[in-house]
């Protein structure tokens, strides 16, 4: 059964840090893409990054380029979202997701895999 597992989110004032975490199980995703959405009250789910596990492509959204980035640590198939300079607009649900055929990056029907959320808030 595979399960993706968020972790590291909080409440931060602005300026500040965040590192995301999402645990993957149950399958090798070696030929995967991993991405990171996100969904604030009243919005629909947006893309924010994503990596090809098998390659060293990464992808961010404009809103969040040379703030975040994303990264993985293969011994513990855990993927990581290092967010910085938070904005009050970051604040959202963030999920984390793999899908193995990916043609558009940022189409979040093309994901196959979701985790559950964890909650970011950025105080002003």
């Amino acid at each position: 059964q595979v399960q993706l597992v968020e972790s590291g989110g909080g409440l931060v004032q602005a300026g500040g840090s965040l590192r995301l975490s999402c645990a993957a199980s149950g399958r090798t995703f070696s030929n995967y893409v991993m991405g990171w959405f996100r969904q604030a009250p009243g919005k629909g789910r947006e893309f924010v990054s994503a990596f090809d596990w098998n390659g060293i492509s990464t992808w961010f959204a404009d809103s969040v380029k040379g703030r975040f980035t994303i990264s993985r640590d293969n011994a513990k198939n855990t993927v990581y979202l290092q967010m910085n300079s938070l904005k009050p607009e970051d604040t959202a649900v963030y999920y984390c997701a793999a899908g193995r055929s990916i043609r558009t990056i940022a189409e979040v029907d093309e994901y196959d895999y979701w985790g559950q959320g964890t909650q970011v808030t950025v105080s002003s």
